[in-house]
């Protein structure tokens, strides 16, 4: 995930520790703060118990995700025994050495601040409710987990082609979908996270969606700044660590 120079980014990197996390002083979020979030979680959650995949949903109630902000480390007390993964406090984007660093040692890296009440619908960076919401409640899953893992391996030692892997994040962990028992279903935190990305995704039927084949996401480009036309579509999460999806 490439960044822009530090003084456009909206984080505050100065304190950084030298693997570009910060503390999360919880005490710091304003009242204001607990209320974007509370209003965000409880329009999510809704969402998600109806367009969500049973793993999320279950990652988000063994996790005890609920209407106040999360204390980084009382949700790494739960977390660490189910599957080993961490989560880290950073000032926003960060670099993709750092990044690929970070998830290959079974760390996510979650922003500490979150938006303001005008940015409920868009933002266009990814704040605390964004990484944590839309991605965390999936690193309790066990397969979900070690993809993770696999691919942070794996960036680390992508050199020029690590562009490609920042095509299958964005089409998996960004905006994945998985058939179910229950029907289609989405597993991205671009996705869920999102109250107009998750019934578009789910029901808008002028939306491309294709079988999910490693070699085609690697080669299918994206945008960042609007809807997705474009989602793929995994049988289960076992797909994920089929030794294809990761050349």
């Amino acid at each position: 995930m490439n960044i822009a120079p530090l003084e456009n980014l909206r984080g505050d990197y100065a304190g950084m520790a030298p693997d570009w996390t910060v503390p999360q002083h919880l005490d710091l979020y304003s009242s204001e703060d607990q209320a974007v979030w509370r209003t965000l979680v409880e329009r999510q959650t809704v969402l998600a118990r109806r367009y969500a995949c049973d793993e999320f949903l279950a990652g988000l109630d063994s996790l005890g995700i609920d209407d106040t902000i999360p204390d980084f480390e009382t949700i790494n007390a739960r977390l660490e025994p189910l599957t080993g993964w961490r989560i880290v406090g950073v000032p926003g984007l960060i670099p993709d050495a750092a990044f690929y660093d970070h998830l290959a040692h079974r760390r996510f890296p979650v922003t500490v601040w979150i938006r303001s009440r005008a940015e409920l619908d868009y933002l266009v960076e990814p704040d605390l409710f964004h990484d944590f919401f839309g991605h965390v409640p999936l690193l309790s899953n066990p397969v979900f987990a070690d993809y993770m893992q696999d691919y942070g391996r794996r960036g680390v030692e992508a050199g020029p082609n690590v562009h490609l892997l920042a095509r299958l994040y964005w089409f998996t962990v960004e905006f994945g979908l998985i058939r179910t028992a229950k029907g289609l279903k989405a597993y991205g935190a671009g996705i869920l996270s999102s109250a107009a990305e998750v019934r578009h995704a789910i029901e808008d039927r002028n939306v491309e969606r294709l079988p999910f084949d490693a070699t085609t996401v690697m080669r299918r480009p994206y945008e960042i700044d609007r809807l997705q036309n474009t989602y793929f579509v995994l049988d289960d999460f076992g797909q994920l660590m089929d030794r294809s999806a990761a050349h």
